[in-house]
C-alpha cells in the first residue's frame, strides 16, 4: 500500500470514546463499534473509503471490541466491517444495524437525529383495561397487491379505534429475508424491515397509533436468529463443531425447530446485544410492551424434555425485571403455552417476571368447544375450567384469545373456516364464531383478537394474503357485535367495571342444556357486577331459571343472538328481568332468562 493510501487509524482517536455499539452518528463525524474477539483486524469499508479493506483500520478496546472514529463517514453512508482470522477475510454487516438495504445487503448509518422524543407523551392503558388486536403489518392493509407498510396500515388505524381496540400486537418487524414473511427469521435483529417502511416510517406508525389513544407491543424473537441472511453466523470466523460462532451456542444447546440458530444466553456480550434489542423498541421507539416468541425454546432446549436452559431463564428474569423498574406500566408478554405459572412470577421469587402469557388453557378447550360439531360432544367443565384459569391468583397474567397467528395456521383454519369452510359462512359458523367473541371479551384475562377476526376473516393465515377489507362492509353488523362487547368490557358505559376486575365465579354448570353462567365483579354492586350466560347448543331455552347475586332489575346489555349483528341470527326475545328472593344455584335471587342457540346475554345493574 503506497503513502497515499497508508491505513487511518481511528482519525479522530485523540476524542474520548463514544459509547454505543454499531454506527454511532455524531456531529462531527460517525463512530463505529462492534465486537469480534477472534478477529486479528477489524476495518469498516464503506461509501465513504470506496469499500477498500484496511483503509479505516479499528484499534482494539480490549474484551474484543474494536473501535474507529471517522470524520470522513456520514450518516446515509454503507458500510460493513471486513475481519481478518488468520486465512480468512470476511465481510460482515454490522450486528447493530439500525438500518440495511436489504437482509443480504448493506448496513447504513443512520441520521444524527433518528431517534428522538415523541412530540407527545403517551399513558398505556392499565393491563385490566388492555384489548389487544395482533397484526401483520405485510397482509394488514395490503393496497394493489403490494406488501402491507407503517403507512399503509396507519390507514386503518381509525377503523381499530372506532372498534375499541386500546393496543395493537405487532408481529416481528426486525429486517427478515426477502418481502414476505411472518417475520419470525429475524436476519437483523436492530434494523426495521425495509419493505415495511423502515425505522422512520414505524415511529409515524407508532406516533399515530398513540395520537388515538392505541398502544403498540412489539413481537421479538430471542430463541434464535434467522435461520438466513445472518451475518451473526461464525462473525468474526470462529467456530467449533460446524455450528454458529460467537453469537450461537456451538453444542447440543444449539438446537431448535428453526436449525442451529440458538443465542449463546451464557455469554455475557450476546446477553447484552438481547438486552439491548429489547430496550431498543422502549427507548428508541417509544414502543409500549414486547411479546417475546416462544419463550419454552429460550428456557429450554426442546419441547419433549423441557431440558433447563438456566442461563436463558435468568436471561428472560433481568430483561424483565428492568423493563418494569424503567418503564412501570409498560407490558412483558409470554409465548410459553406450557400454562406456567412461574412465567409470571416476579423475579424475585424466582419467577421470569412477565407481566402476562398467552394461555393455551384458553385457547385450546375454548376452540374445541366452539368447532365440535355435535352438541352432546360439548364439554362445559372444560369452558368452565378454561374461564377460571388464573396465574399467581391474577386473572390479567394471561391473556386469551381464540385466534392468534398460530392458532389459524400450521394446519388449522380461521375458527369460522374450522366450523364452515364455504367462503360465506353459514349460521353455525357464524353463531359460534360470535360466541368465541363473547368468551374472550367476558373471560377474566386480558382479552386479544387477531386481524380480522372482527369481520370473519376466513381461511387461513398467510404473508401472501392480504386482508380482504370488504369484509369489514359485508359484516357491519359483526363488527358492531365486536365494538358493543368491547364497549361492555372496556366499561364504557358504566354499569359493567366488573369486566375488569379481578373476580370471577362460575356458578351454573349444565352440560345437559349446554348452558354457563359466570359472574364477574370488581367491588361488586350496582354498576359492578356482570352477569354472563353461555349457550353451546342449538334450540331455544326460554324460561330458563338461573341464580343472581343481588336483588331488583338486571338490564340486558348484549344479545348475540339479535339479528342487528346478522340475519342469520335467530333474534330470540330477551329483555330485562327483575330477581326475586328465590335461592338458585347458591344465589340469594333468581330470575328467568330466554337465550337462543349457540349465543350469550350480559346482564347488569345501573346504579
Amino acid at each position: 500500500m503506497d503513502s497515499a493510501n497508508v491505513a487511518r487509524q481511528s482519525d479522530l482517536r485523540t476524542e474520548q470514546p463514544l459509547p454505543g455499539m454499531g454506527a454511532i452518528p455524531h456531529a462531527e463525524g460517525v463512530a463505529f463499534r462492534v465486537w469480534a474477539p477472534h478477529a486479528e483486524q477489524v476495518s469498516v469499508i464503506g461509501d465513504f473509503n470506496d469499500w477498500q479493506a484496511g483503509s479505516d483500520l479499528c484499534s482494539q478496546e480490549g474484551n474484543g471490541f474494536w473501535y474507529a472514529n471517522l470524520a470522513h463517514a456520514k450518516p446515509g453512508d454503507a458500510y460493513q466491517y471486513h475481519l481478518i482470522n488468520g486465512e480468512q477475510q470476511l465481510q460482515r454487516i454490522d450486528p447493530y444495524a439500525r438500518l440495511v438495504t436489504h437482509s443480504a445487503g448493506n448496513a447504513l448509518v443512520p441520521d444524527l437525529d433518528l431517534f428522538r422524543a415523541p412530540a407527545a407523551e403517551f399513558k398505556m392503558p392499565p393491563w385490566n383495561e388492555l384489548v389487544i388486536y395482533e397484526l401483520h403489518i405485510g397482509t394488514f392493509n395490503s393496497i394493489d397487491g403490494k406488501v402491507g407498510t407503517f403507512d399503509s396500515a396507519i390507514a386503518r388505524l381509525p377503523h381499530l379505534q372506532a372498534l375499541g381496540i386500546n393496543a395493537v400486537e405487532v408481529m416481528p418487524i426486525a429486517e427478515f429475508a426477502g418481502d414476505y414473511s411472518w417475520g419470525y427469521n429475524p436476519a437483523h435483529p436492530f434494523a426495521v424491515e425495509r419493505a415495511y417502511g423502515g425505522p422512520a416510517a414505524f415511529q409515524r406508525f407508532v406516533a399515530a397509533a398513540h395520537a388515538l389513544g392505541i398502544a403498540v407491543i412489539v413481537d421479538v424473537v430471542y430463541n434464535h436468529f434467522g435461520p438466513s441472511d445472518i451475518s451473526l453466523w461464525q462473525f468474526d470466523g470462529w467456530q467449533e463443531n460446524g455450528k454458529g460462532g460467537i453469537y450461537f451456542y456451538n453444542d447440543w444447546r444449539s438446537t431448535t425447530p428453526w436449525g442451529d440458530t440458538r443465542p449463546d444466553y451464557g455469554r455475557g456480550e450476546v446477553r447484552q446485544y438481547i438486552f439491548d434489542n429489547a430496550m431498543m423498541w422502549l427507548e428508541d421507539y417509544h414502543a409500549d410492551g414486547l411479546r417475546y416468541d416462544m419463550t419454552l425454546y429460550i428456557r429450554s432446549v426442546e419441547a419433549s424434555t423441557q431440558q433447563m436452559i438456566v442461563e436463558g431463564w435468568s436471561l428472560l428474569q433481568w430483561i424483565n425485571s428492568e423493563v418494569a423498574r424503567r418503564y412501570p406500566g409498560k407490558i412483558t408478554i409470554a409465548e410459553d403455552l406450557q400454562s406456567s405459572a412461574e412465567l409470571t412470577l416476579k423475579h424475585e421469587d424466582g419467577g421470569a417476571h412477565f407481566s402476562s402469557q398467552w394461555d393455551a388453557a384458553f385457547v385450546h378447550p375454548v376452540r374445541a368447544a366452539l368447532i365440535e360439531m355435535d352438541d352432546a360432544n360439548r364439554a362445559m367443565p372444560a369452558v368452565r375450567d378454561a374461564l377460571l384459569k388464573r396465574y399467581n391468583d391474577d386473572a390479567f397474567e394471561r391473556v386469551v384469545y381464540t385466534e392468534s397467528h398460530d392458532e389459524v395456521a400450521n394446519g388449522k383454519q380461521r375458527l369460522v373456516s374450522e366450523i364452515d369452510p364455504n367462503e360465506h359462512p353459514g349460521r353455525y359458523a357464524i353463531k359460534r364464531a360470535c360466541l368465541g367473541a363473547a368468551l374472550v371479551m367476558t373471560a377474566p384475562g386480558i382479552p386479544m383478537l387477531f386481524q380480522g377476526q372482527e369481520f370473519l376473516r376466513d381461511q387461513w393465515f398467510r404473508d401472501d394474503r392480504p386482508i380482504d377489507w370488504q369484509r369489514a362492509e359485508d359484516y357491519a353488523g359483526i363488527v358492531a357485535l365486536h365494538r358493543d362487547l368491547i364497549q361492555l368490557r372496556l366499561n364504557r358505559g358504566g354499569h359493567a367495571a366488573g369486566l375488569s376486575g379481578q373476580h370471577a365465579a362460575v356458578y351454573h354448570v349444565n352440560d345437559d342444556a349446554k348452558v354457563i353462567v359466570m359472574h364477574r365483579w370488581k367491588e361488586g354492586g350496582a354498576g359492578d357486577d356482570v352477569i354472563v350466560v353461555y349457550h353451546f347448543a342449538e334450540g331455544r331455552l326460554e324460561d330458563y331459571a338461573i341464580g343472581l347475586p343481588q336483588a331488583g332489575e338486571w338490564k340486558l346489555r348484549l344479545n348475540s343472538d339479535a339479528t342487528i349483528y346478522h340475519a342469520e341470527m335467530d333474534d330470540t326475545v330477551s329483555g330485562d328481568v327483575i330477581a326475586k328472593a328465590e335461592a338458585r344455584d347458591g344465589q340469594a335471587f333468581s330470575a328467568a332468562v330466554n337465550i337462543g342457540a349457540y349465543s350469550c346475554l350480559i346482564y347488569t345493574q345501573a346504579q
